[in-house]
């Protein structure tokens, strides 16, 4: 995806979220986030939006210490005026990444082809997976996320974020996952070991220990563990059953 794509998606997405919680009670729990209402979602993805159009704005080269991320976000507002806080701030964001300039120079945590590009894919998909939390908080399942934008963010999933050295996936045994799309060109391999998975794009040289194949916006949500595997409904696990409960024990995301 473009730059532009991500922020078009980021927008859409976001305008999404604002919907889903207008028509829900701050006090209505999330289920995809377990202990969370509807309040701390937005105080998250408001704070979030704020901290992200700060290092982007600001060009900052390092992340933020717990004294400048305070200062970017500000005071957390009363319930009442929480929404319009959000979009305050998802609309700033928005406008700071379609202003950024392409060679811009700022801090980031995932490889990417340009500072720029990272930050608007990232925010992309922070505010699409959270969208899904205020429609879960909604009772609605919401619009289906776009194939383009699905395929995306498994990949910032698989290929980023479980790949770092931080990253909790981890087997005693060498094992195998393979995430395969049904509806655009999207495959992923896992050999997941006591070191950071290995991720290679294709079905790797020999059958996987549990393969997951469906179209691509149940797949994103399954693996971003917003969407549980009965819920799933068009998606295939073939083979050891137990590597998805590991996989939904220690690659969440919040």
């Amino acid at each position: 995806m473009e730059i532009t794509e991500h922020i078009d998606a980021l927008r859409r997405e976001g305008t999404r979220l604002a919907e889903a919680a207008a028509r829900t009670e701050l006090s209505a729990p999330v289920p995809t986030c377990p202990d969370w209402q509807l309040t701390k979602l937005l105080q998250h993805i408001g704070s979030v939006h704020r901290w992200a159009a700060a290092i982007v704005s600001g060009g900052a080269p390092t992340p933020p210490d717990e004294a400048d991320a305070q200062a970017a976000v500000g005071p957390l507002p009363s319930d009442a005026a929480l929404l319009d806080w959000y979009r305050e701030g998802h609309a700033a964001l928005v406008d700071t990444l379609t202003a950024a300039p392409a060679d811009l120079e700022c801090w980031t945590f995932l490889s990417s082809p340009s500072p720029l590009a990272f930050w608007a894919r990232r925010q992309a998909h922070e505010t699409a997976v959270h969208r899904r939390d205020a429609d879960a908080a909604a009772g609605v399942p919401g619009p289906v996320v776009d194939t383009a934008l699905a395929l995306d963010g498994i990949d910032e999933l698989v290929s980023g974020f479980t790949t770092l050295g931080r990253s909790k996936l981890r087997s005693d045994r060498p094992r195998t996952l393979l995430v395969r799309a049904t509806d655009g060109p999207g495959s992923w391999h896992l050999t997941i070991t006591r070191e950071a998975p290995v991720v290679t794009t294709g079905e790797g040289p020999e059958p996987a220990d549990l393969t997951l194949a469906g179209p691509a916006h149940e797949l994103y949500l399954l693996l971003w563990n917003r969407l549980s595997a009965q819920q799933a409904g068009e998606v295939k696990a073939i083979g050891d059953q137990s590597l998805l409960a590991l996989w939904s024990e220690t690659a969440a995301v919040l």
